[in-house]
């Protein structure tokens, strides 16, 4: 039995409907960081309040454009976004700020030109098509875990990518040093919610440094060994990264910069992806006629029964639109947050130094002032996309800082999500709908179990 759009939306978050104190906060933020989002921030373009240090929520698309873009470089990524993510992947391009963002930026641009990633999309419709044989494998009749089946073969993606899959990296290690850390080091602790300094310890995260330390380490051995061989085929990630340089300043990246970099890569590259692809399977799965539709576009695209190319792609709109849906109602990064440098004004608020702006990327994307029927799932509102207000949609931000893997990331979601429709008819199980939980991303607690039949 599966679930109709008339019988249920997809499964939300409830969110705050009332101030909660610090200890509350505390004690919500570890079950689910959305959870302390105010219900108000669905409603009102921003909402402001104090939990230790003042905070403000904002899901105004100007005020955010002021934030990401026109003076992004006073909202430098907060403390407890670097707190949490620095012992994983050092001072990358993904946290680092000013000079030090602003050149690892100009040099892994070229790395994710429109060129290297198709030319990497083999490797991402080879994974689909194992992905596809080890659902088939499970046989008839049996619910499958979409989830974890999408993070098998998202991290097969991106190890392929970044290391050509020459021996050189233990994919299992690695993998299980990554969920780790998201398990151990993501938890938000009491100190971070205070806006403690980042030299006092948190205990739940040095559970998982010496695992952090053994990856980087393989990790490096992996780079050098690398540039002591030179590139073989198609370069990858690491290739790529090894001989580019700043274009402004001809600067090349140590090796651990490029440890960090290529950690942050595997790290968002694989889990995001798989996050986008679980959710999209589970809302095919609870509207049979979205799927239908979807499916039938697949067919007639790989009508030979093949997998998804990346010259397919183009020919895959609604497909996509599918997975930009997925991204609104459950965007991996569901909250960001950014830190104060100077005194300013948004939405008729003041903004001090070192106050905290949170974008609740969740709420921003079911906010009543710019959606219609927000909750529910309609892929057609993304069938002309520049009807979309820009920074009313942030799955992967905006401004100088948007995610430098977005067109790799949508690519290989759509090579996988076609070819799975394509192959399979995806129902959902009755009783087992996943409940949405942020800890450092949006994850579905207990799976997608889905049950997938042959077609």
């Amino acid at each position: 039995m599966h679930l109709t759009r008339d019988e249920a939306l997809p499964v939300t978050v409830p969110l705050a409907t009332a101030p909660l104190g610090v200890w509350r906060s505390f004690r919500e933020a570890r079950r689910n960081i959305v959870s302390i989002i105010p219900e108000a921030s669905t409603h009102q373009p921003i909402v402001s309040g104090k939990t230790g240090k003042r905070w403000h929520m904002l899901t105004d698309p100007a005020g955010i454009r002021q934030v990401l873009l026109e003076r992004e470089a006073f909202y430098p990524k907060s403390v407890v976004t670097k707190t949490l993510l620095n012992p994983a992947i050092g001072d990358s391009l993904f946290i680092a700020e000013g000079a030090q963002w602003r050149w690892q930026r100009r040099m892994a641009a070229p790395v994710f030109s429109h060129r290297n990633v198709m030319n990497l999309a083999p490797i991402m419709t080879a994974a689909a098509e194992r992905s596809a044989a080890r659902i088939a494998e499970a046989g008839t009749g049996r619910a499958v875990n979409l989830f974890d089946e999408m993070v098998t073969t998202t991290f097969d993606v991106i190890g392929d990518v970044t290391f050509s899959g020459d021996g050189s990296f233990d994919r299992d290690a690695v993998h299980a040093a990554i969920e780790t850390y998201i398990a151990d080091a993501g938890k938000v602790s009491l100190l971070d919610i205070l806006g403690a300094p980042d030299w006092i310890p948190r205990p739940s995260r040095a559970l998982s440094d010496s695992g952090m330390t053994d990856m980087k380490k393989m990790a490096d051995g992996a780079i050098e060994a690398r540039a002591a061989r030179g590139p073989q085929g198609v370069p990858d990630l690491l290739d790529l990264l090894l001989s580019g340089e700043d274009p402004k300043s001809g600067r090349q990246m140590t090796t651990a910069e490029l440890r960090d970099n290529l950690l942050a890569f595997i790290v968002a590259g694989h889990e995001t992806t798989a996050l986008s692809l679980a959710w999209g399977l589970y809302l095919c799965a609870f509207d049979q006629k979205v799927q239908e539709q979807a499916r039938a576009e697949a067919q007639a695209v790989l009508s030979d029964g093949r997998a998804a190319t990346g010259a397919d792609v183009a020919h895959l709109p609604f497909i996509r639109q599918i997975l930009d849906e997925a991204l609104r109602l459950y965007p991996p990064a569901a909250m960001v947050s950014r830190t104060a440098l100077a005194e300013d004004e948004i939405c008729a608020t003041r903004i001090l130094p070192g106050d905290t702006v949170i974008l609740p990327i969740y709420a921003l994307h079911r906010s009543h002032l710019l959606w219609e029927e927000p909750d529910a799932f309609r892929p057609d509102r993304f069938a002309d996309r520049k009807a979309i207000e820009r920074y009313a949609y942030l799955p992967f931000g905006d401004g100088p800082r948007i995610c430098i893997g977005a067109s790799f990331a949508l690519q290989e979601a759509v090579i996988i999500l076609a070819t799975l429709l394509s192959r399979f008819h995806f129902t959902a199980v009755k009783g087992r709908d996943p409940k949405p939980v942020m800890i450092l991303t949006l994850r579905p607690e207990g799976g997608v179990w889905l049950m997938a039949q042959p077609v």
